[in-house]
């Protein structure tokens, strides 16, 4: 028929309403744009976008985004307030939100792994004599807890939000599954991935690796309270070199703490870089994305 255009129906949860735009541009409407030819006229698209927000083009004009597809490690402690009794201050996770909406608005579609050392440390309980294996899971639990908290966040900011967890809870989570992940990724939505790996002895730090390598993550976003890598501890040593870039190999020669072991082997045997940053400095994450010199990259020679 003339003039019609006719668009696959995606699953019944796929599109939101603003999840469909019309694009005049045929050339650059992504994977699943359906085309079509009004006889006389320009060729006119229905694009189904992977992202709710490619049509705000002039987001990308003004600084292009380095990186498409994120993990963004946040630690249990960035959520605390220093000095506070109280294990997550409301006023923090608001900043965090507002800055992953600020990434998530330039079209990058970003996966948040947070801890849960704010509430609890499986390690520390078990040097003080609990069996470990309980204290991994409490920790666990912690993270999930941590990970509603920034899911109301953003959703209070209307960032469309959805929070995985490795053992399942389905009052409050979805599943980890990995292609509903990834679709979620496609739709503009924020993934938080709670839970760690679903298994004792292994930290958020391996879970933000196996996620990043899992969703074909272009880069892993480690926030921390310091601006990158250092040779030692700035905060004992005022003489302390930071480093703007540092390979595995010498990350690894040189005993430098990026991630630890498990978690940096995933890496490195995977190639897939860490951007180690100082949270704490506003819109930073935003300026890693955007491809600033911000921290430290830690990636493969060459």
């Amino acid at each position: 028929m003339r003039g019609e255009c006719v668009c696959e129906r995606e699953h019944e949860s796929a599109l939101l309403p603003h999840e469909v735009a019309l694009r005049r541009d045929p050339t650059d409407a992504g994977p699943l744009n359906r085309k079509t030819r009004d006889k006389g006229s320009r060729l006119t698209s229905v694009v189904v976008s992977p992202s709710p927000y490619p049509i705000f083009m002039s987001n990308l004009i003004a600084g292009q985004p380095k990186y498409r597809r994120i993990v963004l490690k946040l630690s249990g402690e960035a959520l605390r307030e220093p000095g506070s009794l109280e294990a997550i201050s409301p006023a923090i996770v608001t900043d965090i939100a507002r800055q992953i909406q600020a990434v998530r608005d330039l079209g990058v579609e970003i996966a948040v792994v947070v801890g849960g050392g704010n509430i609890w440390r499986g390690l520390s309980a078990n040097h003080g004599g609990m069996d470990r294996t309980t204290a991994d899971y409490m920790g666990m639990l912690a993270t999930v807890i941590n990970g509603m908290a920034l899911q109301s966040a953003l959703e209070q900011m209307g960032v469309v939000t959805r929070l995985q967890t490795a053992i399942e809870m389905a009052n409050v989570a979805e599943p980890f599954i990995l292609r509903r992940a990834i679709r979620h990724l496609e739709l503009g939505r924020v993934v938080i991935f709670g839970a760690g790996t679903g298994n004792p002895f292994f930290s958020t730090d391996t879970t933000a690796a196996l996620r990043a390598n899992e969703i074909r993550a272009e880069v892993i976003l480690k926030a921390t309270k310091v601006d990158g890598v250092y040779d030692s501890d700035p905060k004992t040593n005022p003489k302390a070199k930071r480093y703007e870039t540092v390979s595995y190999t010498e990350a690894l020669t040189k005993r430098l703490r990026v991630m630890d072991s498990t978690a940096f082997s995933l890496c490195m045997d995977n190639r897939v870089p860490i951007i180690v940053f100082d949270m704490t400095r506003p819109d930073n994450i935003k300026r890693v994305v955007l491809g600033e010199k911000v921290g430290t990259l830690v990636a493969a020679e060459g």
